[in-house]
């Protein structure tokens, strides 16, 4: 029966390949701001200069300064045009404003450990009783891998492609890049990142709703706490609402630009663990937007790239440049979790958990979670 399932969805979607969907609801982004913010200076890296060896090896270099500096970066030159890009972003709105409450309800995630579907607003605790305002849709890479709603079902095959897309030409030519600067083979980190292995790399698409004043005042304008992101490579479509910020090594907190049709890249804990603290998770957060921009709706396209759910979180100790420099551990590698471990057990504490003020850090809460110290950042 399965079998047979399948084989009418491809004989459906051959045929629907030779009708193209309609335009989904253009979506008009809003202008950048013009306030006097100030700026992180991060590093661009062109993408069209790894189709050689000796291209990649200097992008190796650029990535490996750049994640020591500020541990974000822009991607130019990926493969889609502005055009295929505003495309997607219709697309993500249409997610969030062409369905219904009733409609979304039944493509909620069913589990607290996975990301997957809806997650409502007011889900995850922000401060003084205050909840976020975030709604967003996850879809794992596999895109079929479960029904969406049916204002989606036309654009599947392109959400598709757009996965595709971020897991061959982006993060799979990161991944080699990240593996050059240990003086690794190329394909070390693409080997624990599969496309048809079992995991939760997904493309996710985020609605920032405005706030009230009291709440903003109540939050001190932040609408996500400084954190780490949960997996390896997070790869943000830059968009023009304000109110990502990064710290900076001098413990200042600074704007990330908007940069047309480019990416923002950052690392998140799995590269820590794999790659023996040389590449840190970078510390990040999102507060309200710029003066000129208050009370835009802020949409966010990503993709968040997690190693394969049976990786085990250990350092790649064989590189040449994590025995010259030594390897930081976040535990011990009996101890370490697998990637289907340390996502569950993320997801599930994320924005729920009771956070403890840290005792070596001002500022910083913290939480145990499988025998690592996970931080958050006011």
């Amino acid at each position: 029966m399965d079998m047979a399932r399948t084989v009418l969805r491809r004989l459906i979607q051959f045929f629907l390949s030779f009708y193209p969907p309609p335009a989904p609801p253009p979506f008009v982004a809003p202008p950048v701001s013009n306030e006097d913010l100030e700026y992180a200076d991060l590093a661009i890296i062109d993408l069209s200069k790894a189709s050689t060896e000796t291209g990649r090896q200097a992008l190796a270099a650029q990535v490996v300064k750049a994640m020591a500096t500020h541990g974000f970066f822009y991607v130019i030159n990926h493969g889609y045009t502005q055009d295929q890009t505003t495309r997607i972003f219709s697309i993500a709105n249409l997610t969030f404003d062409g369905v219904d409450a009733e409609e979304k309800k039944a493509y909620m995630g069913q589990s607290g450990a996975v990301y997957e579907g809806y997650k409502p607003r007011q889900t995850w605790r922000i401060e003084d009783g205050v909840q976020d305002q975030i709604e967003h849709y996850n879809v794992n890479r596999q895109v079929r891998k479960r029904e969406h709603p049916v204002a989606l079902r036309p654009y599947l095959q392109e959400i598709e492609a757009f996965s595709h897309h971020n897991h061959f030409n982006v993060l799979h030519p990161i991944l080699r890049l990240l593996a050059l600067g240990l003086e690794l083979p190329e394909d070390t980190l693409v080997d624990q990142h599969t496309f048809e292995a079992a995991g939760e790399t997904s493309v996710r698409f985020m609605k920032y709703y405005p706030r009230s004043e009291a709440e903003e005042q109540l939050t001190k304008k932040v609408w996500l706490k400084g954190h780490t992101d949960i997996g390896s490579v997070t790869i943000l479509w830059s968009q023009p609402v304000g109110g990502l910020q990064i710290l900076s090594p001098d413990g200042a907190w600074r704007w990330v630009r908007h940069m047309d049709n480019a990416l923002v890249i950052n690392a998140g804990d799995v590269l820590t663990f794999l790659c023996g603290g040389f590449y840190p998770a970078t510390r990040h957060r999102v507060v309200q937007p710029p003066a000129d921009q208050v009370g835009l709706p802020r949409l966010g396209v990503f993709y968040f790239s997690m190693a394969d759910d049976d990786v085990k979180l250990v350092p790649h100790e064989e590189s040449p440049v994590l025995k010259r420099v030594g390897i930081e551990r976040l535990c011990s590698d009996d101890e370490a979790p697998t990637m289907e471990e340390w996502r569950k057990n993320r997801t599930i504490a994320y924005g729920s958990s009771q956070l403890i003020p840290s005792v070596r850090e001002k500022g910083v809460e913290e939480e145990i979670i499988s025998g690592v110290v996970v931080k958050h950042y006011n």
